[in-house]
């Protein structure tokens, strides 16, 4: 039986909503991964967090209703859309099906008395259970989409919330979702989805709505730095909304252990550059347009600057003096913000890092098992304390078995196709004879959203035919800045096994940390491979190019290769490599 099922959320009751439950159901079914996730931190974390070593801490779980499957199949049949999904339509126009159908008139009314209860603004969540599995990552295939829920009339916010809920529904049948399904060899209709709706945690300032800051935690770490272990951890935080850190935007990350290390940038002006610039909020001022279709169509992306003037940068920047060329903890003094974290990090007031490490080490005892966390606070803006943290989410991570070992003197020779020594990963493979790369020499950074079309064009051939490739490309995987590389999406090189990132001059050396990419690496086993532009890390693009292409572009080339290749990475020293082997 599927647990989720049987995951003990009772049913909504507006009574009790709140006070004796912080999650509730509507209908029956299963409720999701991120649903059991939710119920797992009302029942097993927050009980046992040991509230007397956090004075002026407060650590809660936002209210949150979750739409169990049966009512997704329910309407899926009602509006006959099962037939809709089964075509080749493109996304938009699946969506613009979904939002057209009508929901049901028991679930038209429950939704509205949700929100008689639930006034602020609010997160809609897909909650699949294929999701957070652990073999199968489909973290960040389906749509969020966060909503004001501050229309004047009460049927302006149903409105709102309906055109969101149907949406998320719309992207289980979204390309990206469809072809990775069958990169995992599932079908189309393997997917059955619940959507949790959850109240965003922040504050209103002048018509945005956001967080002081967020975070995501994690026990175990594939992206140390030098002097940091695996087992130590890691912590990604981001002004405002934790958007920034799921869509792999420049954010802060630090070992728990160390939470005043150096930053792993070669100078104070990579830092500057490579550090968060802007943040999302919630847009609560004005209604913006209805757009149901849109995923950000509700939300603000905003400067350091509009933080400053919310009050909330006190305790999350420090200042550049140019002529020490040396950043200063804290915003008193005028100059360049940059987003180090560092008063909240250094004071022995703020018993923020503490927190961290306790509610991983609840985390980790209820998953029996490494685990990742999320959460959401804010700060009292002259203070900092009192804190308020609300936390968003729990999962369970995979961790590496056996070592690949790989040597440094296995770098290097004419049999190597590529080798790096900053590697994410463990294993081995020598099944892949499918190599798409894009071509260095005609790399233009106008044309990278150009690349990601071919590219999914690639992959969708790929996908079809069942096979599994080596992806290799120049600059950043999945950014969401078209200048440090390709803004692909994870369907659109769901047929991927091993990842090359080369990295340009002016691109950042340190890894992603973005939420969905790293789980989805992470939970298909993923071998990743860096190889720095200064580096001791190849590329051999001679060989390459001296395959015969099964199709190729003027930016991308996709060739195979007559046996399969080896590639190895060992998790001990993060080398890696991918090698030709003689014939038979």
């Amino acid at each position: 039986m599927d647990k989720n099922v049987d995951s003990g959320v009772p049913e909504f009751d507006p009574k009790s909503f709140g006070t004796e439950h912080s999650i509730v159901r509507l209908g029956t079914g299963s409720v999701g991964g991120k649903a059991v996730g939710l119920q797992q931190i009302q029942n097993e974390i927050l009980p046992r967090f040991d509230a007397a070593k956090f004075e002026g801490v407060t650590v809660g779980l936002p209210r949150a209703v979750v739409i169990a499957t049966e009512v997704f199949t329910e309407f899926m049949d009602r509006n006959h859309l099962w037939k809709t999904v089964e075509g080749d339509l493109p996304d938009s126009e699946i969506a613009e099906r979904f939002q057209r159908a009508e929901l049901s008139e028991r679930l038209r009314d429950q939704l509205r008395a949700v929100l008689a209860v639930l006034r602020n603004p609010l997160a809609i969540r897909p909650s699949s259970y294929l999701e957070d599995a652990h073999q199968r990552a489909f973290a960040g295939i389906f749509t969020s989409k966060m909503i004001p829920n501050t229309e004047t009339s009460d049927e302006g916010r149903y409105h709102r919330l309906s055109g969101a809920l149907k949406l998320a529904w719309a992207s289980t049948f979204f390309g990206g979702a469809v072809v990775s399904r069958r990169a995992a060899g599932l079908a189309i209709d393997a997917e059955k989805m619940a959507v949790v709706m959850q109240e965003v945690t922040g504050e209103s300032h002048d018509g945005r709505f956001y967080p002081t800051f967020s975070a995501l935690a994690r026990s175990y770490n594939h992206y140390p730095v030098p002097g940091n272990s695996r087992e130590d951890g890691v912590v990604s935080l981001a002004l405002g909304l934790g958007k920034s850190i799921s869509d792999g935007d420049h954010v802060w990350s630090y070992c728990p252990h160390r939470p005043l290390a150096p930053p792993p940038y070669k100078s104070t002006g990579d830092l500057l550059n490579y550090t968060q610039t802007s943040f999302w909020a919630v847009n609560v001022g004005d209604p913006p347009p209805p757009d149901p279709v849109r995923e950000t169509a509700c939300l603000l992306r905003l400067g350091l600057a509009d933080a400053e003037a919310d009050r909330t940068l006190t305790f999350l920047a420090s200042t550049y003096d140019p002529a020490s060329d040396q950043l200063r903890s804290g915003i008193g003094d005028r100059g360049p913000r940059a987003l180090t974290f560092a008063p909240l990090l250094e004071s022995r007031s703020i018993p923020f890092t503490p927190l961290m490490e306790h509610l991983l080490e609840l985390s980790c005892n209820v998953l029996n098992g490494e685990a990742e966390i999320e959460i959401a606070a804010n700060l009292d803006p002259d203070r900092a304390l009192p804190m308020e943290v609300a936390l968003l989410q729990i999962r369970p991570m995979l961790t590496p078995g056996e070592r690949s070992p790989v040597e440094e003197v296995d770098l290097d020779g004419p049999e190597i196709v590529v080798a790096s020594d900053n590697c994410l990963g463990h294993g081995s493979r020598d099944d892949l004879v499918d190599v798409v790369y894009l071509r260095p020499q005609n790399f233009d950074r106008g044309q990278t959203r150009m690349m990601a079309s071919e590219l999914e064009a690639v992959n969708r051939g790929l996908v079809e035919e069942g096979r599994h490739g080596i992806f290799i490309g120049l600059g950043r995987w999945g950014t969401t800045d078209d200048r440090f590389g390709v803004p692909v999406k994870w369907g659109q090189i769901s047929a991927a096994r091993v990842i090359v990132e080369a990295t340009m001059p002016d691109t950042p050396t340190n890894l992603s940390h973005g939420t969905h990419f790293f789980h989805r690496l992470l939970s298909n086993q993923v071998l990743y491979m860096s190889v720095e532009d200064e580096g001791q890390g190849r590329i051999d693009w001679e060989w390459l190019d001296a395959q015969e292409a099964i199709w190729e572009s003027r930016n991308v080339r996709h060739v195979r290769v007559e046996s399969p290749l080896d590639v190895r990475i060992d998790c001990a020293n993060r080398r890696g490599l991918i090698r030709r082997l003689p014939a038979d």
